[in-house]
């Protein structure tokens, strides 16, 4: 298990696999333009309180995650083991390798955020728990 707490001015997750949106679709880079405001950041809002929003990701192989955006100071925590392929719209192209229990932690100075897509590209289920925080110095 590991765990990190990183800014967005700071390197990605990941290994980089591309740069300058290479081998990004046509379709691919219109959804980033359609959803650079979309603020649902899992599958399904488990929980929302006045301090935190718990969203579920569950990817069966092959499934993703549409781009959306991260404003807000969050952290995962891996539930399986797994890999993905993510987008980001600074046009780079990463892929992630993850274990149960891995944790990762983002805070964002003002203004800043993160633009990216989540694509299952392994054999099994990837999960994740995310927890975003509503209340704080960058909130």
């Amino acid at each position: 298990m590991t765990e990190t707490t990183q800014p967005r001015t700071t390197p990605l997750a990941g290994e980089l696999i591309a740069e300058d949106f290479d081998g990004w679709s046509p379709q691919l880079r219109q959804e980033f333009v359609d959803n650079a405001h979309n603020h649902q950041v899992g599958s399904v809002l488990l929980s929302e309180t006045g301090e935190v929003k718990v969203w579920s990701i569950r990817l069966a192989p092959g499934e993703r995650v549409p781009a959306h955006r991260h404003v807000l100071d969050y952290f995962w925590t891996a539930l399986t083991d797994g890999s993905s392929v993510q987008h980001t719209d600074d046009g780079t192209t990463r892929q992630v390798t993850y274990r149960a229990g891995d944790t990762r932690h983002f805070t964002f100075p003002d203004g800043e955020y993160i633009l990216h897509d989540l694509h299952n590209d392994g054999p099994t289920e990837l999960a994740f728990i995310t927890v975003e925080h509503k209340r704080g110095p960058h909130s």
